[in-house]
């Protein structure tokens, strides 16, 4: 575990590198950024976009939170969505959960208090919504990650309602929402579902379920061929 200190080095010596690479780079990123896309992910240390999408600095705005939540109160996200959309012009807003999510856990667990429980209410009630199907899932695995995935559907639909996304859609602008979802045990990024100007959000479906539990692996029959 590196202390403060070496986070100082090391930060010198990637400088010195870059430079050495790209002589311009540190100019050309004083002139401003232009991102096409806005990241809205979980604060979790195993969760690092920009190193799991290889995009460059300057690619991607970012927004990140305990179990990617989205909430109009939430004056942070909001301020950085109007940001994103109305000055930077992005064109993709993506809402990625992941699975083993701590917050999600805690959500479904309770135990939690202070800001943390007061926080988790948005993902508790998207639970409560969808607990026909996640109250029936055999094991807690299966149900925290089946719970992953709809927290991502009904986070993605909260920012499609949102004031800024409406106007933008309203006005026509190229604007496409997306939910992924991450797996840490194979570093894949899964595509669950989209949004645009053109989508019924009273109708988006129950997002289609992508991941196997390790004991649904383990019981899975070989694969012939």
């Amino acid at each position: 575990m590196k202390n403060y200190k070496q986070l100082l080095l090391a930060n010198r010596a990637w400088a010195i590198e870059l430079v050495e690479e790209k002589p311009d780079f540190f100019e050309r990123q004083a002139h401003g950024q232009n991102p096409e896309f806005l990241w809205i992910g979980c604060s979790d240390s195993r969760v690092s976009p920009e190193q799991m999408t290889m995009s460059p600095s300057g690619g991607m705005f970012l927004h990140r939170n305990i179990a990617n939540l989205v909430s109009a109160d939430d004056l942070n996200l909001m301020s950085v969505l109007q940001y994103a959309v109305t000055v930077l012009g992005v064109k993709h807003l993506i809402v990625c959960g992941h699975y083993g999510c701590g917050g999600i856990k805690a959500a479904l667990d309770g135990g939690t208090t202070g800001p943390v429980d007061e926080w988790l209410q948005t993902a508790r009630n998207v639970a409560e919504a969808h607990w026909e199907e996640l109250g029936s899932q055999p094991t807690p695995e299966a149900k925290a990650n089946r719970f992953v995935e709809f927290n991502v559907r009904d986070q993605l639909v909260n920012l499609a309602r949102t004031a800024t996304v409406q106007d933008a859609f309203a006005k026509k602008q190229d604007l496409w929402l997306h939910g992924w979802v991450y797996d840490i045990r194979d570093g894949r990024i899964k595509p669950l579902m989209e949004i645009d100007r053109d989508t019924t959000l009273e109708e988006v479906p129950h997002p289609r379920r992508v991941l196997l539990t390790n004991d649904e692996i383990a019981a899975a029959p070989p694969i012939s061929g």
